[in-house]
């Protein structure tokens, strides 16, 4: 048997149904970011940046994209003999096929690759956050004050205190109290749900709680270590994280990248972010473009304006299309003359010419307000728009539209047009 002082089980199986069409297809940490990645590669650059060789990937939403972009993980350097990243979706059992139910369920249900391991810790991550975290100084923490259970916290305003789960500590930042969402929080400390458990203690925790059903981390397991007497501790990171799960968060996160002085750091020799890179030819900025605070992914031709936006690999804007506060996925085309303010555009969409994104007054989206809002239009993937069509604010596109489809060649805002088996 092999044996690993720390492996990580990165849970990557979230649908993200808070991002609306863009998660339709694909599962939320294979959703392209910052023009060449996707969200997963910041956990798993994380690790192998860590000194964490061994990761499980938990999938099962939509997989496919993930599989294909994670492969054998030579990109992360995790293509190893022993450990590396292996991929990890439910299975068949002998006497009954299961789905993962929850976060601690899914792990409950690769006890066998944990222990094939045998490893003194065992790291559980996200998928879908946007961070740069050493875990080995989290791992020294964890050592340092014989925790069995190292629960990773950031301080957040007061007031959003009550959207996560809360620990209240002693001055040796061991947790004495812990609460989930609370009503009146009593500390602004709130769980990033990154942990590192003893491998002993999660795997008796796992073993005891399994029938509970859909079974948490935050619910289920840390606060039946906790009742059981083990040490907790509150492990603070104090720097640039963002959940990206909504689709306001998500357009931040990328705007964020293209700041003059980016919180968030691309260019970092010190702590790379590693991803699968297509073959492509270098971008084309053409004569009559003009590009101004935006990244542009390889293999992207460039014959419009571009202002602080990000925009993916292999992307065409044509002559005459002015962009503005948007993010492009890849492969994407769009014609001559448009005109996109603050849009999401997913990969492969295709835009006629003379199409514009995000105009008129802003009005309420009419089916998921919770989901489209803030202005934004966005666009699925493999959608098609076609010719002279006029798209209004927080209003969204899935599918292969025709002029047809709009009255007036309009859509206004807050208005959803979803194709039939999209």
């Amino acid at each position: 048997m092999i044996k690993k002082e720390m492996i990580a089980m990165l849970l990557a199986g979230g649908q993200g149904s808070r991002l609306g069409v863009l998660t339709s297809k694909v599962a939320k940490p294979a959703v392209a970011f910052g023009g060449k990645y996707r969200i997963i590669d910041f956990p798993l650059s994380n690790c192998i940046n860590s000194g964490v060789d061994t990761v499980g990937v938990l999938t099962q939403y939509q997989p496919l994209r993930l599989n294909t972009h994670i492969g054998i993980g030579i990109p992360w350097d995790l293509d190893r003999n022993i450990g590396g990243v292996t991929v990890l979706p439910p299975y068949e059992k002998s006497s009954n096929s299961e789905w993962y139910t929850g976060t601690a369920n899914a792990i409950y249900q690769n006890l066998e690759y944990m222990e094939s391991f045998n490893p003194d810790y065992v790291l559980i991550l996200s998928g879908d956050h946007i961070y740069k975290m050493d875990y080995e100084v989290m791992l020294d923490f964890h050592k340092a004050n014989g925790a069995e259970v190292t629960i990773a916290v950031m301080p957040v305003p007061i007031e959003e205190a009550s959207r996560f789960g809360i620990m209240i500590t002693d001055e040796n930042k061991k947790i004495v109290e812990f609460e989930e969402k609370p009503e009146h929080p009593r500390s602004n400390l709130a769980s990033m749900g990154i942990y590192i458990f003893n491998w002993k203690t999660l795997k008796e925790a796992l073993i005891a709680m399994n029938e509970q059903p859909a079974l948490d981390f935050g619910k289920h397991v840390i606060p039946y270590c906790h009742e059981k007497g083990a040490p907790l501790y509150a492990f603070e990171f104090t720097g640039y994280w963002k959940d990206v799960g909504t689709l306001n968060s998500y357009w931040e996160a990328n705007m964020e990248l293209i700041d003059i002085v980016p919180e968030f750091n691309l260019y970092e020799e010190y702590w790379k972010i590693y991803t699968k890179s297509e073959i492509l030819p270098p971008q084309y900025i053409a004569d009559t473009s003009v590009v101004e605070r935006s990244i542009i992914g390889e293999g992207s031709d460039i014959a419009g304006e571009v202002y602080n936006s990000v925009i993916g690999c292999g992307v065409t804007i044509g002559k005459g299309t002015v962009v503005r506060d948007s993010i492009i996925m890849n492969q994407t085309v769009i014609g001559e003359d448009c005109e996109l303010n603050k849009a999401i555009v997913a990969e492969n969409v295709q835009i006629g010419s003379r199409v514009k994104l995000g105009v008129g007054e802003e009005a309420e989206n009419e089916t998921a307000p919770h989901i489209y809002n803030h202005g934004i239009v966005t666009v699925g993937e493999k959608s098609v728009i076609p010719n002279d069509i006029s798209v209004g604010k927080n209003s969204v596109v899935f599918g292969t539209t025709t002029a047809e489809d709009y009255e007036n060649s309009r859509l206004e805002s807050g208005k959803t047009l979803i194709k039939a088996g999209e």
